[in-house]
């Protein structure tokens, strides 16, 4: 038999928004409760009285499933190094194949200039390059020929450093990404590592996203 406990728990873990924000206390749990009154009638099948649906979400806000561990805050307070790299550009291309040979010949070129930002990845279906946008010439004669889904201009970089115990705790990525997305901040890309992070966000946006990663040590 479902419990309103069960029921409650069951809905607000469905969203993560929610569920993170009712662990930081920072939720009204009886207009919460209103809210949400009408999927749990719905579930059970019968009238639940608010206190009780209240009454659930104040033992979920009380679990340490719903709030940062102690082990997530202690590894964002020692995240190192924020870089931050403008003026670059956001290349995609379908995987094909002459596109590594290309790739080389575009190594060779930004190993002239080490001040030139660079990465690429390479997913099951297509090649991405994140490049400084003073090669964005070399690219396009480069790779004239590959097939071409999509550009994107005017991008900057904020690149994190990770302390190594961040690959033994989980959800550090999810708190950070659930941060920027509360600021509205796009991200074009993210690019990783095992100890540090890249994400690749509009030169409007870069300020709003520095300020948040870095306040991230302050927790």
């Amino acid at each position: 038999m479902k419990t309103i406990s069960a029921v409650v728990e069951n809905y607000i873990k469905k969203k993560p928004f929610l569920q993170s924000a009712l662990g930081q206390g920072i939720i009204n749990l009886t207009s919460l409760s209103r809210i949400v009154k009408p999927e749990i009638e719905a579930e059970l099948g019968k009238d639940v009285r608010n206190g009780a649906i209240v009454m659930a979400l104040k033992r979920l806000s009380d679990d340490l499933e719903f709030r940062a561990t102690h082990k997530i805050v202690k590894v964002l307070k020692n995240i190192g190094e924020i870089t931050v790299r403008s003026n670059l550009s956001d290349y995609t291309f379908l995987s094909s194949e002459t596109i590594l040979a290309k790739q080389a010949k575009l190594l060779e070129e930004v190993h002239k200039n080490q001040d030139i930002f660079y990465t690429s990845s390479r997913g099951v279906n297509e090649i991405n390059i994140v490049i400084s946008n003073s090669l964005d010439k070399t690219v396009d004669t480069l790779f004239q020929h590959e097939r071409l889904t999509q550009k994107a201009d005017n991008l900057s970089s904020v690149t994190v450093k990770l302390p190594s115990e961040n690959v033994s705790v989980p959800g550090i990525y999810y708190f950070i990404f659930q941060r920027l997305a509360w600021e509205g901040i796009v991200l074009y890309e993210v690019i990783s590592t095992t100890n540090e992070f890249t994400i690749l966000v509009n030169d409007e946006q870069v300020d709003v996203a520095f300020k948040t990663i870095k306040d991230l040590k302050t927790l």
